[in-house]
């Protein structure tokens, strides 16, 4: 299994998804999420576009020892659905992979039943449970208002099911089947790319948190309606978690006992980031150095 990180520049240049205290923090987060997990892995994968590699492997010296620019096909797209980038990394994966947030940071091997999973991901996230935000009748709205507009069929047959409904937290995403990885990917990247899709949703308010719909919510709905499918070709795949209680995942310190850190909210806390900067300088002084000086790289 390789390790596999993706990063879409333009949100980032363009000034539309910056959420650390200053720029330099999400460099250093970078570099502790691919310094650590490069104790893990042998083959440590890039994707992401020609401004990102001349940051992330030019300029930073990260050590991946494999690159694509693929996301160079993004330059037109719109930067609020920055999840895009994400989405086309696990389109391009042909080999077991997992794919690593630069917000997340691996202290210990993935255990045996992640390695061998279909799909992986970090936890579930009830949408009763009110606290993850999904709106999935925001899109249905607007998309079924749009003559055209398309939603894939799992998602329908989802939300028709009466089951309880749930998203997948892909701060870990990855798995064997890749196959099915990337039919999901590429269904996601039509909901907010398809022509009739586009005009619909180019109004939609606050996209940055709709982004979880489109990458997390359609995973479980694709899970769910190919699973006892006859038929289909992905009939069987399940998915396994890191976390089976979404709780301990945003436990910081519980889930650094178990073996990782996903800083999520905790990126716009001053405290966390004094951390993050501290820990860096201590373990990997050339690193600060280098993201320190490309603090404002895209500025």
């Amino acid at each position: 299994m390789r390790a596999v990180w993706s990063f879409w520049s333009k949100p980032i240049r363009s000034g539309s998804r910056r959420v650390w205290p200053q720029p330099r923090h999400g460099w250093l987060s970078w570099a502790l999420s691919v310094r650590r997990a490069a104790r893990l892995f042998e083959h440590r994968h890039l994707v992401t576009d020609d401004a990102g590699a001349r940051l992330l492997v030019d300029r930073l010296r990260l050590p991946f020892t494999g690159l694509s620019t693929a996301l160079n096909v993004l330059d037109g797209e719109d930067t609020g659905w920055w999840a895009l980038g994400k989405l086309h990394a696990y389109a391009c994966q042909t080999e077991p992979f997992v794919h690593i947030d630069d917000d997340l940071y691996l202290w210990e091997p993935l255990p045996e039943r992640l390695r061998t999973a279909a799909v992986l991901a970090q936890s579930p996230e009830p949408l009763d449970d009110g606290a993850f935000g999904y709106e999935p009748e925001a899109f249905e709205q607007r998309i079924d208002a749009s003559p055209g507009g398309w939603l894939p069929e799992e998602w329908r047959w989802y939300r028709r099911s009466g089951m309880p409904q749930r998203a997948e937290c892909c701060g870990l995403l990855g798995g064997t089947r890749t196959d099915f990885i990337a039919h999901y990917a590429r269904a996601g990247i039509r909901l907010v790319t398809d022509a009739a899709n586009r005009r619909a949703l180019d109004g939609l308010p606050d996209k940055e948190r709709h982004n979880i719909l489109f990458e997390q919510y359609l995973l479980a709905a694709c899970v769910e309606h190919h699973r006892d499918r006859p038929g289909s070709p992905y009939r069987g795949v399940g998915i396994r978690y890191g976390f089976d209680d979404p709780s301990l995942a945003f436990d910081a310190e519980r889930a650094g006992r178990l073996g990782f850190t996903h800083v999520m909210g905790e990126k716009a806390n001053p405290a966390f980031a004094d951390r993050l900067e501290r820990r860096v300088l201590r373990d990997h002084p050339d690193d600060h150095a280098r993201c320190v000086a490309a603090a404002d790289a895209f500025l």
